[in-house]
């Protein structure tokens, strides 16, 4: 989880349907949604959607009934298609930056000098 965007999602989709509602959040329970969130994403990757089906779930924490929780899922759905562009350019930048540090972790300990260009 190098981009944690999952959570973001979760997080931002979730406090949106709490601003639209008018529910007023304290920072103590925004920090708690984004470990909850942060937890319950570890498990879904691989999982088609799976940042959406956890937004009732975060939105219970408010008390937000699971027909409007259902309807920020279906905005989920439409955003989803940007967010998971994005996700998965943040994912394979960082795939490359471990990728590079692991080569040139070797390369070093072969004693080979290498000269990184600006």
């Amino acid at each position: 989880m190098a981009g944690a965007a999952v959570t973001v999602t979760i997080s931002i989709m979730t406090l949106a349907a709490v601003h639209t509602l008018g529910i007023n959040v304290d920072i103590a329970t925004a920090l708690i949604l984004s470990l909850l969130s942060a937890v319950a994403a570890a498990d879904d990757s691989g999982v088609a959607g799976g940042s959406l089906l956890l937004i009732p779930l975060a939105c219970s924490l408010f008390g937000i009934p699971n027909d409007i929780a259902m309807q920020v899922v279906g905005v989920g759905f439409i955003v989803g298609v940007l967010q998971d562009s994005c996700e998965t350019a943040l994912n394979s930048s960082t795939d490359v930056l471990f990728t590079a540090t692991a080569e040139f972790a070797q390369q070093r300990k072969v004693g080979r000098s290498f000269v990184i260009n600006k």
